[in-house]
């Protein structure tokens, strides 16, 4: 039998604040979080892009040296998330160890930094140097490192999923960790997503030619998603996390819901790993709509993916179109913030619970000409007062990875 799944807790770390508070007023004010690329003395320099959604305010780390000690950037911006969603939906010790709590969280590719340093030392230094590499450094770098420190640190025996698939990370894992509670398989599941700052990962994708470079000078104003001057995404971190629970139990146990989860679905374009596939998104889209047992015309409003790429805009814009019309509002949320990588999905869905509390939809950022291409569907370009019963949170990735995750505000 089929259970339900809700949201009783969220935290988020972004370029645009660390609160509900914060967040919503950067929304509301259009402050973006796009700030000019940090030199690091060694890639910056080649880099033709030079924006990033910046993190640039003080985040407390209250952690025992023992959870330290294996933590990278990533995997401190992960348990701290982690550790204010288990405050924040009151589960007491006994469960969070008990097995009933799973993770499903994960990260682009780890800590770069940490591999950055090993990497320099493997192949730069002497043999006599080798000794500087730690014995927790791989621990600190390898690509679940942020869900197994969040275990770690919290005692948690469930399920772990660790998620790496670039842009869907976070949404993969909230999906998954939906699945898991639907269908019986754990009662709760702390699920989300962390990318630190790094600029190994802007040069992958300068190298791509996908970053945009034409607003170096004036971060603010970039990315442009569906703008016609929109010239590419730009890098981002941070971090997201959510507390999934079967309903019975968190409504038995009088914990906080913020919203239902009804609907996921994830599949693969099956072809090109880099362009954006039509077929494959929309046929996602329908598949998550199936899911959530809902028809087109129910849906509110949709988060999405919008990097502000040439192709990748215009072909999201096509399939929203041909599965929801012109009817839910549209935003493009990486207009604040940048694209924040492995965490976009849970952010993306942390804020779409705000609006829905609150009852408006934020505007896309720096939309001030709508391509034509992109014209078809219903752009939010100023702030609209709008009650959000149903959303959807829409994330793409390299590798043709299509992920559509589907909320529900709680009556």
């Amino acid at each position: 039998m089929e259970r339900r799944v809700v949201i009783t807790a969220c935290s988020s770390i972004t370029p645009i604040g660390r609160t509900k508070e914060e967040i919503l007023h950067s929304l509301v004010h259009g402050i973006s979080g796009v700030k000019t690329l940090r030199e690091d003395g060694l890639l910056s320099s080649y880099i033709h892009s030079k924006v990033f959604g910046t993190v640039d305010y003080p985040i407390s780390y209250d952690f025992k040296r023992q959870h330290r000690k294996t933590m990278g950037p990533v995997a401190y911006y992960a348990c701290q998330v982690a550790k204010e969603v288990i405050e924040g939906a009151g589960l007491d010790q006994d469960f969070v160890t008990s097995g009933r709590l799973g993770v499903a969280f994960g990260s682009t590719h780890g800590s770069p930094t940490v591999q950055r340093d090993i990497y320099r030392t493997f192949f730069g230094a002497s043999r006599t140097e080798f000794s500087t590499i730690g014995a927790v450094d791989y621990l600190k770098s390898m690509v679940h490192t942020t869900a197994v420190n969040i275990t770690k640190m919290f005692g948690i025996t469930g399920r772990v999923i660790s998620s790496c698939t670039a842009c869907t990370t976070s949404s993969q894992s909230i999906g998954y960790g939906y699945e898991a509670i639907k269908y019986g398989m754990q009662d709760a599941m702390l699920c989300g997503g962390a990318d630190e700052y790094d600029t190994t990962t802007v040069a992958v994708f300068d190298n791509l030619l996908a970053c945009s470079t034409a607003f170096n000078d004036s971060p603010h104003l970039t990315p442009r998603p569906f703008d016609t001057k929109r010239d590419g995404l730009v890098v981002g971190e941070g971090a997201g996390a959510v507390m999934l629970e079967e309903y019975g139990y968190a409504r038995k146990r009088g914990a906080p819901i913020l919203a239902e989860v009804i609907g996921f679905a994830c599949n693969n374009n099956g072809g090109d790993l880099i362009l954006p596939n039509l077929n494959g998104i929309r046929d996602t889209i329908r598949i998550g709509l199936k899911d959530a047992k809902i028809n087109a015309d129910e849906m509110d409003f949709i988060s999405a993916h919008a990097t502000g790429t040439k192709m990748g805009d215009v072909i999201e814009a096509q399939a929203i179109y041909d599965v929801y019309g012109n009817l839910p509002g549209v935003v493009g949320l990486k207009s604040y913030m940048g694209h924040t990588m492995g965490s976009c999905g849970a952010i993306e869905t942390i804020i779409a619970v705000y609006l829905m509390e609150e009852g408006f939809i934020a505007p896309t950022l720096n939309l001030d000409e709508v391509d034509e291409r992109c014209a078809m569907i219903n752009h939010v370009a100023k702030l609209r007062e709008h009650p959000i019963r149903v959303a959807t949170i829409q994330n793409f990735a390299f590798g043709g990875v299509n992920t559509s995750l589907i909320i529900k505000k709680m009556p």
